[in-house]
């Protein structure tokens, strides 16, 4: 029996069997060096915890990391792959989870607060525009109305969900005094629509709440095997949505410990950023890969029995050294140099010349059509039937010009744009009906995706309708690009109104416009791309380059001037926007949606009689809408007309009884009303359904101390701190409940700490600045009143305090 000790290492066939594993050959020293550190302990100074893998198209980036990927495992990793099919954060960290734990049994609690955040996102966008913010710059025991300025940032935030709130685009377009003040109220209204503080965090900073469980379920699974290895591929796109969110998790314990035996692998064109990786060079390691060296070259060929010098010489010309070209022509095996002679053949000749079976060479063809392919999409672009374009799906998925990662497969740009461009130019009507039957199979697979769906309007927030309609559309811009453009627009203004990946249909008609060889299509798409990349102005800039053309029909113009209105309402100028929105109506006067958004810019910018008007014509297009139905009560209640407002904030509760704005609507009116007994019983009922809904607590709060109920006021005012205890405004109303109860030194006290959070809060000012009168302070009270009326000249209650000080009345 042979002795133990001599199973214990890889024999010396095994060992050249992995080096040669796939025809992997080049990049020996990169491959040397990712495989040494595994012997390297992660205390070790030598132990790298990132390797960035950069370099232009076609180097092989891919190559290596899969290799990577395979030498990891190896060594007993675990190991997960990202590329650019992820969109944000929390895709990130679903799609990683996905992969390390397959079963999710050890990322539970992740894949429950990722289910929470995609529930609680719908949410907050769908109650973007009719979220009641609470009552700013008035007496805070009277009944008030909605700040417009407030009120508007804080909806217009919901814009960059994910983003701190009036960031980007709408920091410039509030005065810089009210910034903290919007981002507090805008904090204050999602959570009064949405049922925690953390669904609120869940919505406008979703890392925050995902990565500690993330990070924690993940040390759970490292540590149950020696090594833990992350591939995030076409890091190009991918870096800007993950590159702060790795780096952050890397260099800091913000979001908590990354478990030491985890290494992390990038790939892009793009080297890391030196002003935010610079100082990690003894951490990080720095792979730049260009074309291949005439050895490495060399060694590829002849691991494929390419050897013949006039041939290896040819191909090396043709290739330039470039990997993937390497690869592909080595992968024919031309039995001479007449094979590879031709230096002005096409580039799709060099990569399928030596295929003479004419069934797979148009196969090849058939499948470079579609942007994303996997077996349903091939059998439409091959139509064959399903049994063959099975087989041939085989044969395509192992082309070395082929990204296979499973269940997506994907063509090398070097490959695919050659291979369009013959087939468009050789034949031209068969270009045009292979797109049109890719169409129709999307158009059907899109409809299928929206039957399940409980609205019309949930399928722009679905994403795998989005996708399949986004396809749809990309193959008909492909068939006819002048005919389908204006359809296309009008699908952009669609995503651009439903907050969703705008860019994604801008970037489809650059790439179909490339496809096509239809410059006005790619200049279409390009323009678009380039206004929606600025965070600032990305929406206003789109709709800017699509009113400037003649090629957007009537109701796509309409849906344009209506976003540019909305951006222009965010932005608090409410006079254009109401021009814009007037010229969306008179352009499609059947659209309730306009008719919606002007009314909430009259309403935002006082004209309450204007705002009705236009709720009249909602209405009679769109009955029965709760929206609408709120939107009157909130129109008549901020105009001070009590009664009208009960009565529509009545018909939204016969609309749907569970709708806390239009319960809370109602309270407040019958408060205003002098109907105590009914208002409670509202507030009663909106928070038995939404225990958490921050504005009905605490007008509740205000009509219980009336109601001579101190203790219930207080508690109410206390379960509102614990709700939002960083909310200046909740701060504000348990000082002024102080104030008014004659705990003048508790007043101060809490009215300080909204001061703290907002230092320019005029009604949390003029109040202290009451406490402290009642406290003998008559110079900080002067102090604190003049800052209010510095802020807001037109603050009558502040007056009134002011000339009681100045009096010297309690």
């Amino acid at each position: 029996m042979a002795p133990q000790h001599r199973h214990q290492r890889p024999s010396m066939q095994q060992l050249i069997r992995q080096r040669s594993r796939a025809g992997f050959v080049g990049r020996g020293a990169e491959r040397a060096a990712f495989r040494a550190n595994f012997d390297l302990p992660p205390e070790d100074e030598r132990h790298r915890f990132l390797f960035h893998v950069h370099g232009n198209a076609g180097v092989g980036k891919t190559f290596l990391v899969r290799e990577w990927e395979q030498a990891a495992r190896e060594r007993g990793a675990l190991t997960a792959y990202l590329d650019e099919n992820v969109g944000s954060v929390p895709e990130a960290m679903a799609a990683l989870a996905r992969q390390l734990d397959p079963q999710g049994a050890r990322f539970r609690e992740l894949d429950r607060l990722l289910a929470a955040h995609r529930e609680r996102r719908h949410e907050a966008e769908a109650g973007a525009t009719t979220e009641p913010v609470p009552p700013t710059g008035t007496a805070p025991d009277g009944p008030g109305a909605p700040s417009p300025g407030s009120l508007a940032v804080a909806r217009a935030g919901l814009v960059g969900l994910g983003m701190v709130p009036v960031a980007g685009a709408f920091a410039g377009a509030v005065d810089p005094s009210q910034l903290a003040f919007v981002a507090d109220r805008l904090r204050a209204g999602l959570t009064s629509r949405l049922r925690s503080p953390e669904d609120v965090r869940l919505v406008l900073s979703p890392e925050s709440v995902l990565t500690p469980v993330f990070l924690d379920e993940l040390a759970g699974v490292a540590a149950e095997v020696p090594w833990t290895v992350l591939f995030l591929d076409t890091y190009e796109r991918t870096g800007p949505l993950l590159d702060g969110w790795l780096h952050e998790v890397v260099t800091t314990d913000r979001h908590g410990a990354l478990p030491a035996n985890v290494v992390v692998v990038t790939a892009g064109q793009q080297p890391f950023d030196l002003a935010r990786w610079g100082g990690l060079a003894d951490f990080v390691a720095d792979v730049p890969l260009g074309p291949f060296t005439e050895a490495e070259a060399r060694g590829l060929l002849a691991d494929k029995g390419i050897v013949a010098e006039p041939v290896v010489a040819e191909v090396l010309r043709l290739s330039g050294g470039l990997p993937l070209l390497v690869s592909t022509l080595a992968e024919q095996r031309p039995a001479g140099p007449d094979a590879v002679d031709d230096p002005g053949a096409t580039a799709v000749e060099r990569f399928l010349k030596w295929e003479h079976d004419p069934v797979r060479r148009a196969a090849a063809l058939a499948g470079a059509l579609p942007r994303r392919l996997d077996l349903d999409v091939f059998r439409v672009a091959v139509d064959c039937p399903p049994g063959d374009a099975d087989i041939l799906f085989g044969w395509l998925r192992g082309r070395p010009f082929l990204d296979d990662r499973g269940d997506r497969t994907r063509y090398h740009d070097l490959v695919r744009g050659p291979m369009l461009r013959l087939q468009r130019r050789n034949a031209p009507r068969d270009w045009t009906a292979h797109h049109e039957r890719l169409a129709a199979a999307f158009a059907r697979w899109s409809d299928e995706e929206a039957a399940g769906l409980d609205r019309p309007d949930a399928v722009w927030d679905h994403e795998p309708w989005r996708a399949l309609r986004l396809e749809r559309t990309y193959h008909l811009l492909c068939a006819r690009p002048t005919a389908a453009l204006p359809a296309a627009l009008a699908e952009l203004v669609q995503a651009c109104r439903w907050r969703t990946e705008g860019q994604r249909w801008a970037r489809a008609l650059e790439e179909a416009g490339e496809a096509a060889d239809a410059g006005a299509l790619r200049d279409w798409g390009r323009r678009l791309r380039e206004a929606l990349a600025d965070e600032a102005s990305g929406v206003s800039g789109a709709m800017d380059v699509i009113l400037s053309g003649t090629v957007a029909d009537r109701a796509c113009r309409a849906g344009a001037h209506g976003l540019r209105g909305r951006e222009l309402r965010a932005a608090e100028e409410y006079g254009r926007a109401v021009a814009e929105f007037e010229r969306a109506v008179e352009l499609a006067p059947e659209t309730a949606w306009l008719h919606y958004g002007l009314a909430v810019t009259h309403r935002l910018g006082g004209d309450y009689e204007a705002a009705l008007n236009a709720l009249d014509r909602a209405d009679a297009l769109s009955p029965d809408d709760v929206l609408i139905a709120v939107e009157r009560g909130e129109t008549c209640r901020n105009a001070g007309r009590f009664a009208e407002a009960e009565a529509h904030f009545d018909r939204g509760v016969a609309l749907d009884p569970a709708d806390n704005t239009a319960l809370t609507g109602r309270a407040v009116c019958r408060h205003a009303l002098g109907r105590r007994t009914e208002a409670l019983s509202d507030f009663d009922h909106a928070l038995t359904l939404r225990p958490d809904d921050l504005w009905a607590r605490v007008r509740r709060a205000r009509l219980r101390r009336e109601l001579a109920d101190e203790e219930g006021a207080f508690a109410d005012l206390d379960h509102a701190a614990a709700l939002a205890p960083d909310s200046a405004w909740v701060a504000s109303e348990r000082g002024d409940a102080y104030r008014l109860a004659g705990r003048f030194a508790e007043s101060v006290a809490e009215l300080g700490r909204a001061i703290t959070l907002n230092p320019a809060y005029p009604s949390a000012l003029a109040s202290r600045g009451a406490a402290r009168f009642e406290l003998g302070d008559r110079e900080g009270a002067l102090s604190d009143i003049d800052h209010a009326l510095a802020l807001r000249p037109d603050y009558p209650w502040a007056e009134h305090v002011r000339g009681r000080v100045l009096l010297g009345r309690h």
